[in-house]
């Protein structure tokens, strides 16, 4: 799965994006997530705790986006966003961030873990490991 676009000016299709990689893991795939441009800002721990009010006016119907009982239970304490986001974290074989985009946003690996959600085991990369990682995968989808 890979996330560019910026979540201040398509914030839908993030959501989106969030809920198909969660569905791809709880479904049993081996998924590996990439967040370049803008996109990075989705694992900043700010930023995601709330993204659901950029998502939609008012409450999120989590139902219509999930059936996982567990993120269901999770998003009415969480926010859907922050619950599709600990999915990934929890069960992805691997989230890798651009080094260039996150700078752009003012996160470095020296003070990721001030800013960027907790228990998220980067992998930082660039171009190469986009390509890699596409090269190297059966499928792919663009967020």
């Amino acid at each position: 799965m890979m996330f560019s676009t910026d979540p201040d000016v398509d914030p839908r299709k993030c959501i989106v994006g969030l809920a198909c990689t969660a569905q791809a893991i709880a479904d049993g795939h081996e998924v590996v997530v990439f967040f370049a441009s803008h996109a990075v800002k989705l694992l900043q721990s700010e930023y995601i705790n709330t993204f659901d009010a950029k998502v939609a006016e008012g409450q999120i119907e989590v139902e219509h986006w999930t059936k996982s009982p567990e993120v269901v239970a999770n998003a009415r304490e969480k926010g859907i966003s922050r619950s599709f986001l600990d999915v990934l974290l929890a069960g992805a074989e691997g989230i890798y961030c651009s080094t260039g985009s996150q700078a752009v946003v003012g996160v470095t690996p020296e003070n990721a873990s001030d800013v960027l959600v907790e228990g998220l085991e980067m992998n930082w990369s660039g171009p190469p490991g986009v390509i890699a990682l596409s090269a190297a995968s059966e499928v792919s989808f663009s967020f």
